[in-house]
C-alpha cells in the first residue's frame, strides 16, 4: 500500500483503496494505514478479503462511533461494479433474498424460509455495457447494496446463474482473474461536521473490465 491508495485524510477519517486479497479488518488495512499514515485506525465496514476498492476507516474512537452510527441508520451508501457471466433478464432490477451464510465453510446461500442464521438481503443494479470473451457473454452492472451481507452480491447474482467473473467459489465459469467485483464508490456523512462525503475509484486496468469501452 502507497500514498497513491490514500482517496483522502483528515484527522477524523481516510478514505482508500484496499486491494484484492488484502483483510479490510485486523491484520490487514488497518495495520498498513497506521503505518503509513500514522496514528490509529479503525474499521468501521468490512469488505471480502477477495475484493477491491474504496473503503473509509476511523481515525478516533468518535469519529467510530459516528460513523457506526450512520452505518446502522442506513446513511452509508455503496456502490459497486461487476462483471457477471451471463446478461440479466432486465435491464435494471430490485432482488431481496434470504441469505444464509455458512461460517464453517465460508459460503452463503438464497434460501427458501426464514430460519436461524437467515438474513434479509436486497440490491438493486443497472445493466452498463455488454462484452464477450472466449465465447462467454459478460455483463458490466452498476449494483447499490441497501443491505451488508456476507457475499452478499456473490451470491444474489450465483443463485440466478449469473456468477461473478473469477468467482470459482461461486461457480463462475471464467476462472483467470480476480472475483470482478468492486468498490466504486462510498457516500457517508463527515463524522464530526456531518457534511455529506464521496469517495470513488474506477477499477483496475486488468482483465476482464478491459473488455468494455
Amino acid at each position: 500500500m502507497t500514498e497513491k491508495d490514500i482517496l483522502f485524510q483528515d484527522r477524523h477519517l481516510v478514505a482508500c483503496l484496499k486491494a484484492p486479497g488484502l483483510l479490510s479488518e485486523t491484520g490487514g488495512m488497518p495495520e498498513l494505514l497506521a503505518d503509513l499514515i500514522g496514528g490509529s485506525v479503525y474499521c468501521v465496514h468490512r469488505l471480502d478479503r477477495a475484493v477491491g476498492g474504496v473503503m473509509v476507516y476511523a481515525r478516533t474512537k468518535e469519529a467510530a462511533a459516528a460513523l457506526s452510527g450512520a452505518i446502522a441508520a442506513g446513511k452509508m451508501k455503496k456502490r459497486y461494479l461487476a462483471v457477471v457471466c451471463g446478461r440479466p433478464q432486465e435491464k435494471e432490477a430490485v432482488w431481496r433474498d434470504l441469505l444464509y451464510h455458512d461460517a464453517e465453510r465460508n459460503k452463503s446461500y438464497v434460501v427458501k424460509r426464514m430460519r436461524r442464521g437467515v438474513r434479509e438481503a436486497e440490491l438493486s443494479y443497472v445493466f452498463v455495457d455488454a462484452a464477450e470473451s472466449g465465447g462467454e457473454e459478460l455483463s458490466l452492472l452498476d449494483i447499490e447494496l441497501h443491505t451488508g451481507r456476507s457475499h452478499q452480491i456473490r451470491v444474489q447474482f450465483a443463485s440466478r446463474s449469473l456468477p461473478l467473473a473469477g468467482d470459482g467459489r461461486y461457480g463462475s465459469p471464467i476462472r483467470n482473474c480476480e472475483i470482478a467485483l468492486w468498490s466504486a464508490q462510498i457516500e457517508i456523512p463527515h463524522p464530526i461536521s456531518g457534511k455529506p462525503m464521496c469517495f470513488s475509484a474506477p477499477p483496475p486496468d486488468s482483465f476482464p473490465w478491459t473488455e468494455f469501452s
